[in-house]
């Protein structure tokens, strides 16, 4: 690990947050359900320009935790070059789900989830914290967004 490396800025950090949220193409999301049994799974996903968009099934342990308790945390990368994101859970059937956001889906994905199987939903996750680092030398600053909004530094 170099320390000496010079971190990027938070404006740098933000600017390849976004652009790793436009052009990856899974995250990884963490949830629990309500007696702290975690789950880790790889959903492909949609950034929106405010929200990540992913969909799996009602029934399995993602979708209930998902719905049950309205959090998540989703990460992209590696450990030396991690984002955090930290989300409030909206949920959506595929009934309910804003058809913007759910041809925007398929568009991306060439996958339609409406018409795949009755027990899949969607969910919008709302960022309230992201941090961005490469490695310890970049922990200081690490918060590109606290309670919704992007900092300043």
């Amino acid at each position: 690990m170099n320390m000496a490396k010079k971190p990027r800025s938070t404006e740098q950090r933000r600017r390849d947050v976004l652009q790793r949220l436009r052009t990856e193409e899974d995250i990884w999301v963490a949830s629990a359900d309500a007696d702290g049994l975690p789950c880790l799974v790889p959903l492909w996903f949609l950034w929106d320009g405010t929200a990540m968009w992913m969909s799996t099934r009602l029934t399995n342990p993602t979708g209930r935790n998902l719905r049950e308790t309205g959090r998540a945390r989703l990460a992209l990368g590696d450990t030396r070059d991690v984002v955090l994101i930290d989300g409030r859970v909206e949920t959506f059937t595929a009934e309910e789900v804003p058809p913007a956001a759910a041809d925007a889906f398929v568009r991306r994905w060439s996958w339609d989830p409406r018409k795949d199987h009755a027990s899949y939903a969607y969910f919008k996750v709302l960022p309230q914290v992201i941090q961005a680092s490469h490695g310890e030398h970049e922990f200081k600053g690490r918060h590109v967004m606290r309670d919704g909004e992007w900092t300043d530094g």
